[in-house]
């Protein structure tokens, strides 16, 4: 039971120490007003701490996407959920082959800052990571 214990709070820390919730009071001036710039129709914002870096997730018409902004307010990644269909072939593919019976929960395009755009797909408690070809590039466990 000790042992349980133990690692259910580990398990806890360290979620909580990866991304924290944070007020919209707690969000620096130049990062919301990055957001309100780049996303001016983001609505149902959420703001979490990353290290030290800020993530708002939000959605944009009937679209969800987050942002991942440094303190500045330089964006430094940008995340959109797309339709699991929407997935290249050969992404569909690989999962297909390496993970059979496994269904793709959720589906996002990622574009980071110097805009090279890779593919996630959350497959049980995975995410894979495929690069704009359709190539697997890693396996990140949540």
């Amino acid at each position: 039971m000790k042992k349980l214990l133990f690692l259910l709070t580990a398990t806890l820390c360290v979620a909580f120490v990866k991304a924290q919730k944070l007020q919209q009071k707690e969000v620096p001036l130049k990062v919301k007003a990055a957001l309100k710039q780049k996303f001016p129709d983001a609505s149902h914002i959420k703001w979490e701490k990353e290290d030290q870096n800020f993530e708002a997730g939000f959605k944009s018409g009937t679209t969800h996407s987050s942002v991942l902004f440094n303190a500045t307010g330089d964006i430094l990644e940008t995340e959109t959920a797309i339709a699991a269909s929407d997935l290249s072939n050969s992404i569909k593919q690989y999962i297909q082959k390496n993970y059979p019976g496994k269904k793709i929960k959720e589906a996002a395009s990622i574009t980071d800052a110097k805009g090279v755009v890779t593919y996630e797909a959350e497959v049980s408690n995975l995410d894979l990571i495929f690069n704009s070809n359709g190539e697997f590039i890693k396996e990140i466990k949540k």
